[in-house]
C-alpha cells in the first residue's frame, strides 16, 4: 500500500500547485489599424470598405501563393514605423496589377456566364481553382499523355545513334 501512497501524494501536490498557479494571460490579438477607404477601384465594387478589400486581397495572396508587393509598388515617401516603405495600393505602374484585374474579370465572367447556369453548382471558380497557391499555375497534363512517348533508355545504356 505504501508503494501507491507516494505517487498519489505527488500527483495530488502537483494538481494543487497547478490549480493555485495563475492562469497564463492569453496572447493579445494582432490588431491592424483600420484599413483606409480604397481608391482607384476599377474592377472591384466601389462600395467595398477598406476592410473588405483587405480581406479579399489576403484571400488572393493565399490562393496565388504571393504577397501584396507582387502587384503593389512601395512608396519610399511613406514609411512604416519599422522604416520600411508602405505600399501604394492606388498606383497602377506594375504590369502585374493590370494582369490581376484581367484575371478578376475572367473569373467573374466564368462564374456569371457559365457556372451560375449549371443546376446545383455551388462551387464558383476562384483564383485558387487554377493557381492552387502558385503564382504561375502548373500546365495541365492529361493522364496517359506520356504513354505515347518512347521510354527513355536505361541509365546505364547509351541511346542508339540514328543510322
Amino acid at each position: 500500500m505504501k508503494s501507491v501512497a507516494l505517487p498519489l501524494a505527488l500527483l495530488s501536490a502537483a494538481l494543487i500547485a497547478v490549480a493555485q498557479s495563475p492562469a497564463p494571460k492569453p496572447a493579445a490579438p494582432h490588431v491592424h489599424p483600420p484599413a483606409p477607404k480604397p481608391t482607384n477601384l476599377q474592377v472591384l465594387p466601389k462600395t467595398m470598405t477598406g476592410e473588405q478589400v483587405h480581406e479579399l486581397m489576403h484571400q488572393w495572396e493565399d490562393e496565388l501563393g504571393t504577397e501584396c508587393s507582387t502587384c503593389h509598388t512601395a512608396d519610399p515617401k511613406n514609411l512604416a514605423p519599422n522604416g520600411k516603405p508602405r505600399l501604394n495600393f492606388a498606383d497602377d505602374s506594375k504590369p502585374e496589377k493590370a494582369t490581376a484585374r484581367q484575371m478578376v474579370k475572367m473569373v467573374e465572367s466564368i462564374n456569371v456566364e457559365y457556372i451560375s447556369k449549371i443546376p446545383n453548382s455551388d462551387m464558383p471558380v476562384t483564383c485558387g481553382t487554377c493557381h492552387r497557391g502558385k503564382l504561375s499555375p502548373a500546365p495541365f497534363a492529361a493522364k496517359g499523355e506520356d504513354e505515347h512517348k518512347a521510354p527513355p533508355p536505361p541509365a546505364n545504356e547509351k541511346p542508339a545513334l540514328p543510322r
